[in-house]
Order: C-alpha cells, then structure tokens, then sequence
C-alpha cells in the first residue's frame, strides 16, 4: 500500500518514526493508502531545514520571488484537474467544488505575486534637521501552516504562498485525513523554482502540531480548525512567544426577510448548507426564518434536498459526496436523533440513504430540521455535516439579536430587497464576513478572511493585506547624515526641529 510521505530539502521524505495512519477514500470506505506520522524528532529535523533555507531566501530579490510565485500559478493551472482528482478521492467533495477549491487558491497565488508592491515601506524626509525616518517590513523567520481536512488544497494555498512571497520560510502540517494534496503541491512549488527547505511539509497528528508549537525555531503559526483546538493552538503558541493566528469553528445564519426572494433564497441555502456535504466552515448552519415566510421556505428547501443526487463525487452528475471519516459521518448523524429528542421536527431525514454504487461508502444524506431553538444542540453545536436548520424569528430586530447572541462570528448572510433593512444589518451584526443576498461571502484575494468572537483567536485575518502584516514585522529606521563637525554631546531628548 503507498505510504504519504513527508516532503522535506525539495525531495519526499520517510521521516524517523515509525508511526502511520490510513488514509480513506470517502466514497468507497476503503484504506487507500498510509500517511507518515511525524514524531517530534520528524518535526524538528523539518523545522532545522527550514531555518538553514532561510537565510538565502530571505537574501533573494523581490523579482526573483515573484518569478518563483507566477511559475507556481502557470504549474497550478497545468495540474488542477490532478490537484481536483487528489481532494476528491481523499476528501469526498465532488470535482466542480474540488476544481472551485483549487481556484480559490490560484486567486491567492496570484495576488501574493504582487508582493513586490504589498510589502512597500514608507519615507519621510526632514523630520527634524537633517533626520528622515522610513519604515519597512522584514520577514519574520520560520512560519507554521496547519490546516484542516476540508479545503486540503484551498487553505495551503492561503497561508504558503504569501508566506514565503514575503521572505520566511514555512513548514506546512497538512490534516492527517487527505494529505496527498500538500505533496502534489510542494512539488510544483519546487518546479516553480523555489529552494530547496522553504518550504517542508510535515504529515501528522497531534504530536506533530504541540512539537511545531512548542518549537524554539518557529516564529509564528496560523491555524484553521475547530474552535476548541484553534484556542489551545493559540494559547500554546503564544506562551512559547510566537505571533499565531488560529481560526476556529463557525455557526453561520442566513437570515431571510420577508420581502426576500424565496425562490433565490431556497436555492441559496441548499447549496450553502449542503455544498462539500456540509463540511466548510462558511457553510450555512441554521436558515433564520422571519415570519410569515417560515412553512413556505421550508417547504422549498425540503423539496431541493430531497431532489440531490448523492454519490462518488467523481462521477458525473453527483451533486453531494461523502463525509471524510466513518467516524464523522456516524457523529453527524447522532445529531439527528438527539434533535428529535429535543423537541426539533426532522423535516428531511438523510439517514439510510440508499447508495447502490458505494454501500461502504461515508454517506448521510442532506437533512433538514425545522423550528429549531438555541438551547438545543442542533443549533448551538457546530456539525460540520449536511445538516440544515431553521430558526423562526417575528421580526428582523429578533433576527439579528438571535445571531449577535451566538458565541461564533465568522460568517452570516442576509437575504432581502430593503437596502435600509440591508444597511443596517451589516453595521449592526457582530460577525466578520457578511453576505448580502450572497450565502457564502468568503472575500476575495485582495481582503481579508476572518471572524470573531469564538471564530478567530488574534488579531490578524488570513489573505489580503492582513496576512503579508501578519507574515512580516516593521521596522522604523531614524537617520541623520551631515557633515562631520566638533562639539558636546546633547544629552536632551530628541524631538521636532
């Protein structure tokens, strides 16, 4: 059986340790292939190859970095279909969300392309007589990546590109559940040009990611998972004095007015509950009915789920794959019971859906609940599944105090034709991504992607200008050039001339 390996100095690795994982195709239920376990050991011969790379890559010009970025771009387009086909065998999700996954990366790629531009400092001449101060932003050292199983090509593709566009070096921690994407994806940075250990990738689990937290080389790392594991990433890197940014879980509403565009709307929510099996951390969670419209949208979205072709999602037509893990889809799946039993009515049970092609396979159909309520687990949980449920509100101010109560503020939607109702929602909701009329507002390349309260732990977003700030430090230098003359020294403090 093939064995992931790890990829470090620009050349797959075995690694030290003995330790392996199965790797699952989702559609079928079967193990297809091993995945290398990196042992502390593992992690810290990575990190040390990292460091010694740094020095050089730091030292390369801002062209010749960028030549490395737009060859990586060229390479990614040339293998996407390659890249689609490893999410989907691995992960499960269909092709046209694998290929989607894929270019959501490539925008990130070609934005960090510009760093030239990005990284700019600033002058200012004459400060004081004869002193000009400019500032600029130097890398920080050695980076972490980890990122999670759901967006295996997606996130990577967040985090490196900018990472070393800026001058660091950076040792990727892919998920343990498909990890073959990150290699496929080392190896066309490293066609692309980029020097051998600027980027490692290092497979593994928990003991992988407290050794890369804990390590004394590591400068910074950023985290996409859970909110429990993105708040001991946080708290265990920040103790070992690292910068971290740690994204974590999400329970995102999309609210619909009575005014709103049902039909848009229904069609909205089925796509943004039950896209990639539900298993993204934009997902739409819970539908945030505003009555009179609650038995109507119901009755839509419960018709759309019920009609999805559910299957291999490498095969044609399939609309929804399989979860990733038998163990996730079984931990999905106990929401729908423990929903019945608190009182929620199960509109579109998914369970013992019928899968003739791939019996074994990962599968729970799309589901839905309706009349949902905070205090049940259902709705204050987040699932991570193809499990949709909807809340029923009076009036729009009920509405938004019902999604600003919510720990997690990552992503939210409003659907509706009022442009005041609509511009007062986005001043007023206490979220970090909000869509208008768009169920999935995951920005683009140029701004950043970020929530808040339990959604995000640090200050500082993924892509766009945030991530070059948070991949690099400023420096401010004070100088003064005259002519050399005799004197005492003044011992005041400087100030404005």
């Amino acid at each position: 059986m093939p064995v992931i390996a790890h990829w470090v100095d620009g050349k797959p690795w075995q690694g030290r340790g003995a330790r392996q994982g199965p790797v699952y195709d989702p559609a079928t239920g079967r193990v297809a292939s091993q995945v290398a376990l990196a042992s502390a050991e593992d992690v810290d011969f990575a990190v040390r190859s990292a460091r010694a790379a740094f020095g050089g890559w730091r030292s390369a010009s801002l062209p010749s970095r960028t030549r490395v970025l737009f060859g990586f771009r060229e390479l990614l387009e040339k293998h996407r279909e390659e890249l689609a086909l490893q999410i989907t065998r691995e992960h499960g999700k269909v092709l046209a969300d694998a290929r989607g996954e894929v270019a959501r990366g490539q925008e990130v790629v070609e934005f960090a392309c510009g760093i030239p531009q990005l990284q700019k400092g600033s002058r200012s001449e004459s400060v004081s007589e004869r002193v000009d101060v400019h500032s600029l932003r130097q890398p920080l050292g050695v980076v972490a990546a980890i990122t999670p199983f759901n967006f295996p090509a997606m996130v990577p593709l967040w985090m490196v590109p900018l990472a070393v566009a800026c001058g660091n070096a950076c040792v990727l921690k892919p998920s343990e559940r498909d990890p073959g994407a990150s290699l496929l994806l080392a190896r066309l940075l490293a066609q692309a040009g980029l020097p051998e250990g600027v980027l490692n990738v290092v497979q593994g689990d928990r003991e992988a990611v407290d050794a890369l937290l804990a390590h004394p080389e590591i400068d910074a790392v950023s985290f996409v998972g859970s909110t429990p594991v993105a708040r001991h990433v946080y708290a265990t890197a920040a103790a070992n004095g690292k910068r971290v940014q740690a994204l974590g879980g999400a329970k995102n509403h999309m609210v619909v007015l009575p005014d709103a565009d049902l039909e848009a709307a229904a069609d909205a929510a089925v796509g943004a509950a039950y896209g990639s099996a539900g298993e993204r951390c934009m997902a739409i969670s819970v539908v945030v009915a505003v009555e009179p419209t609650g038995d109507e949208l119901v009755a839509r979205i419960a018709a759309r789920a019920r009609a999805l072709r559910v299957g291999d999602g490498a095969l044609p037509g399939i609309e929804m794959g399989p979860l990733v893990t038998r163990e996730h889809r079984d931990r999905v799946a106990g929401y729908l019971a423990r929903g019945v039993a608190e009182g929620a009515e199960l509109v579109v049970d998914g369970r013992g859906l019928p899968i003739d092609a791939c019996p074994d396979g990962f599968f729970l159909g799309p589901s839905l609940f309706d009349r949902a309520l905070p205090s049940m687990a259902i709705y204050r949980d987040e699932i991570f599944g193809p499990v949709l449920c909807v809340a029923r509100c009076a009036s729009q101010d009920e509405a938004l105090a019902l999604v600003n109560a919510n720990p997690h503020g990552n992503g939210v939607a409003l659907f509706t034709r009022d442009g005041a109702a609509a511009r007062r929602f986005e001043r007023e909701v206490l979220v970090g991504m909000v869509g208008i009329n768009v169920a999935i507002p995951v920005p683009v390349a140029y701004y950043p992607f970020g929530g808040w309260g339990d959604s995000l732990f640090g200050d500082t977003h993924l892509v766009g200008p945030d991530a070059v700030h948070f991949y690099t430090r400023g420096k401010v230098v004070t100088s003064r050039w005259s002519e050399p003359r005799r004197g005492s020294p003044d011992l005041g403090f400087p100030g404005a001339g």
